[in-house]
């Protein structure tokens, strides 16, 4: 015996012997429920320019990863001095003889003023030198701010007012200065002032100093969470169960403030870009022959280069720009696609 059977929302199924027909099938699987996280990725790919973001995001650190291999294809690498190989290129000032700065089907992006290096092999690898230092700072800002905050809000008591007395007392710094001012002194607790300093003790010095002032505001972001969530009906359930600190914490309340830590990570790594850039650029950071962000405007702000080829700062600070404004935009989507009530 058939019947049909009307479903809401329009069209019908047909049920033979009491069994659901063909029909049935993909009604019911639109009609399945979903988790955040899908619910999240569907507002997400619905924002364009959230997705045109993250595809340029990506695209950067593609080639941050595979600088040694484009290097490898391209021919050149960003340490051999063209102006002692190939003196024909330059004049005695040690300017590119061609113009805009001797860009040419042989070198892409031209050649650097004074040492003559090829500007689109070191711009590669400054991509790469930057963005693995504003990575590792990231991670480690992350997971401080998770440990600290986190406790700090469901611990409560002295652990409470002990993290969030240290909290304030390190947002009073001013970070910039602080940074600028530390590098030196951190730098020469590994290396002596009369050696020259080796370039992963200076990549060491920028993560620890931009670590040690950068994850204060997650951590107060988290502890404020974690409060509101500590009073919540399950994590009183937990307790009562005979659940351990530890255990409702990782269980219970961690999976609840992963909204949070995306949201602030993609706000947070791409300032830790520019301050690390910024640091190179005030000769405290990364120097030559390294190639980083920062140390090739600091190369263009020079008067050599200021006065003979100003297109030498387009490359570096075009490309710059583009990151810094597409993980920004990736960030505000992130935060717009976790919130429900967001119409995308």
């Amino acid at each position: 015996m058939t019947s049909p059977i009307d479903i809401e929302g329009g069209g019908t199924s047909v049920v033979v012997d009491g069994e659901p027909g063909p029909q049935a099938e993909p009604e019911a699987k639109k009609m399945e429920g979903r988790s955040p996280g899908q619910l999240m990725w569907i507002r997400f790919k619905r924002d364009r320019t959230g997705v045109i973001s993250a595809y340029v995001v990506a695209f950067f650190f593609l080639v941050g990863l595979l600088a040694p291999l484009i290097s490898k294809l391209y021919g050149k690498d960003p340490y051999t001095v063209y102006a002692d190989e190939r003196p024909e290129l330059f004049d005695s000032a040690g300017v590119p003889l061609q113009p805009n700065g001797g860009i040419s089907s042989q070198f892409w992006f031209g050649l650097e003023p004074g040492n003559g290096y090829d500007v689109f092999t070191k711009l590669l690898y400054g991509i790469r030198t930057s963005l693995m230092i504003s990575i590792c700072v990231t991670i480690a800002t992350v997971l401080t701010g998770i440990l600290l905050g986190v406790a700090a809000g469901y611990l409560g008591g002295k652990s409470d007012y002990f993290i969030s007395r240290v909290i304030d007392f390190l947002l009073a710094f001013p970070s910039q200065l602080f940074f600028i001012a530390s590098m030196p002194v951190v730098v020469s607790l590994f290396v002596s002032p009369t050696d020259e300093t080796p370039t992963y003790v200076r990549v060491v010095a920028l993560i620890a100093v931009q670590w040690f002032l950068g994850w204060m505001s997650l951590a107060r972001i988290l502890r404020g969470t974690s409060l509101a969530l500590r009073e919540r009906e399950f994590i009183e359930a937990a307790k009562v169960s005979g659940a351990s600190p530890w255990r409702i914490i990782s269980k219970e309340i961690l999976p609840n403030v992963v909204t949070p830590i995306l949201v602030q990570s993609t706000y947070m790594l791409p300032g830790f870009v520019t301050a690390e850039a910024g640091l190179s650029y005030l000769g405290v950071g990364i120097v030559e022959p390294t190639p980083d962000w920062g140390q090739m405007f600091s190369k263009a702000s020079t008067e050599l280069v200021m006065q003979n080829d100003i297109t030498y700062m387009f490359f570096p600070g075009v490309s710059m720009i583009i990151f810094i404004v597409a993980f920004n935009l990736l960030g505000d989507s992130v935060r717009d696609a976790f919130d429900p009530k967001t119409a995308r």
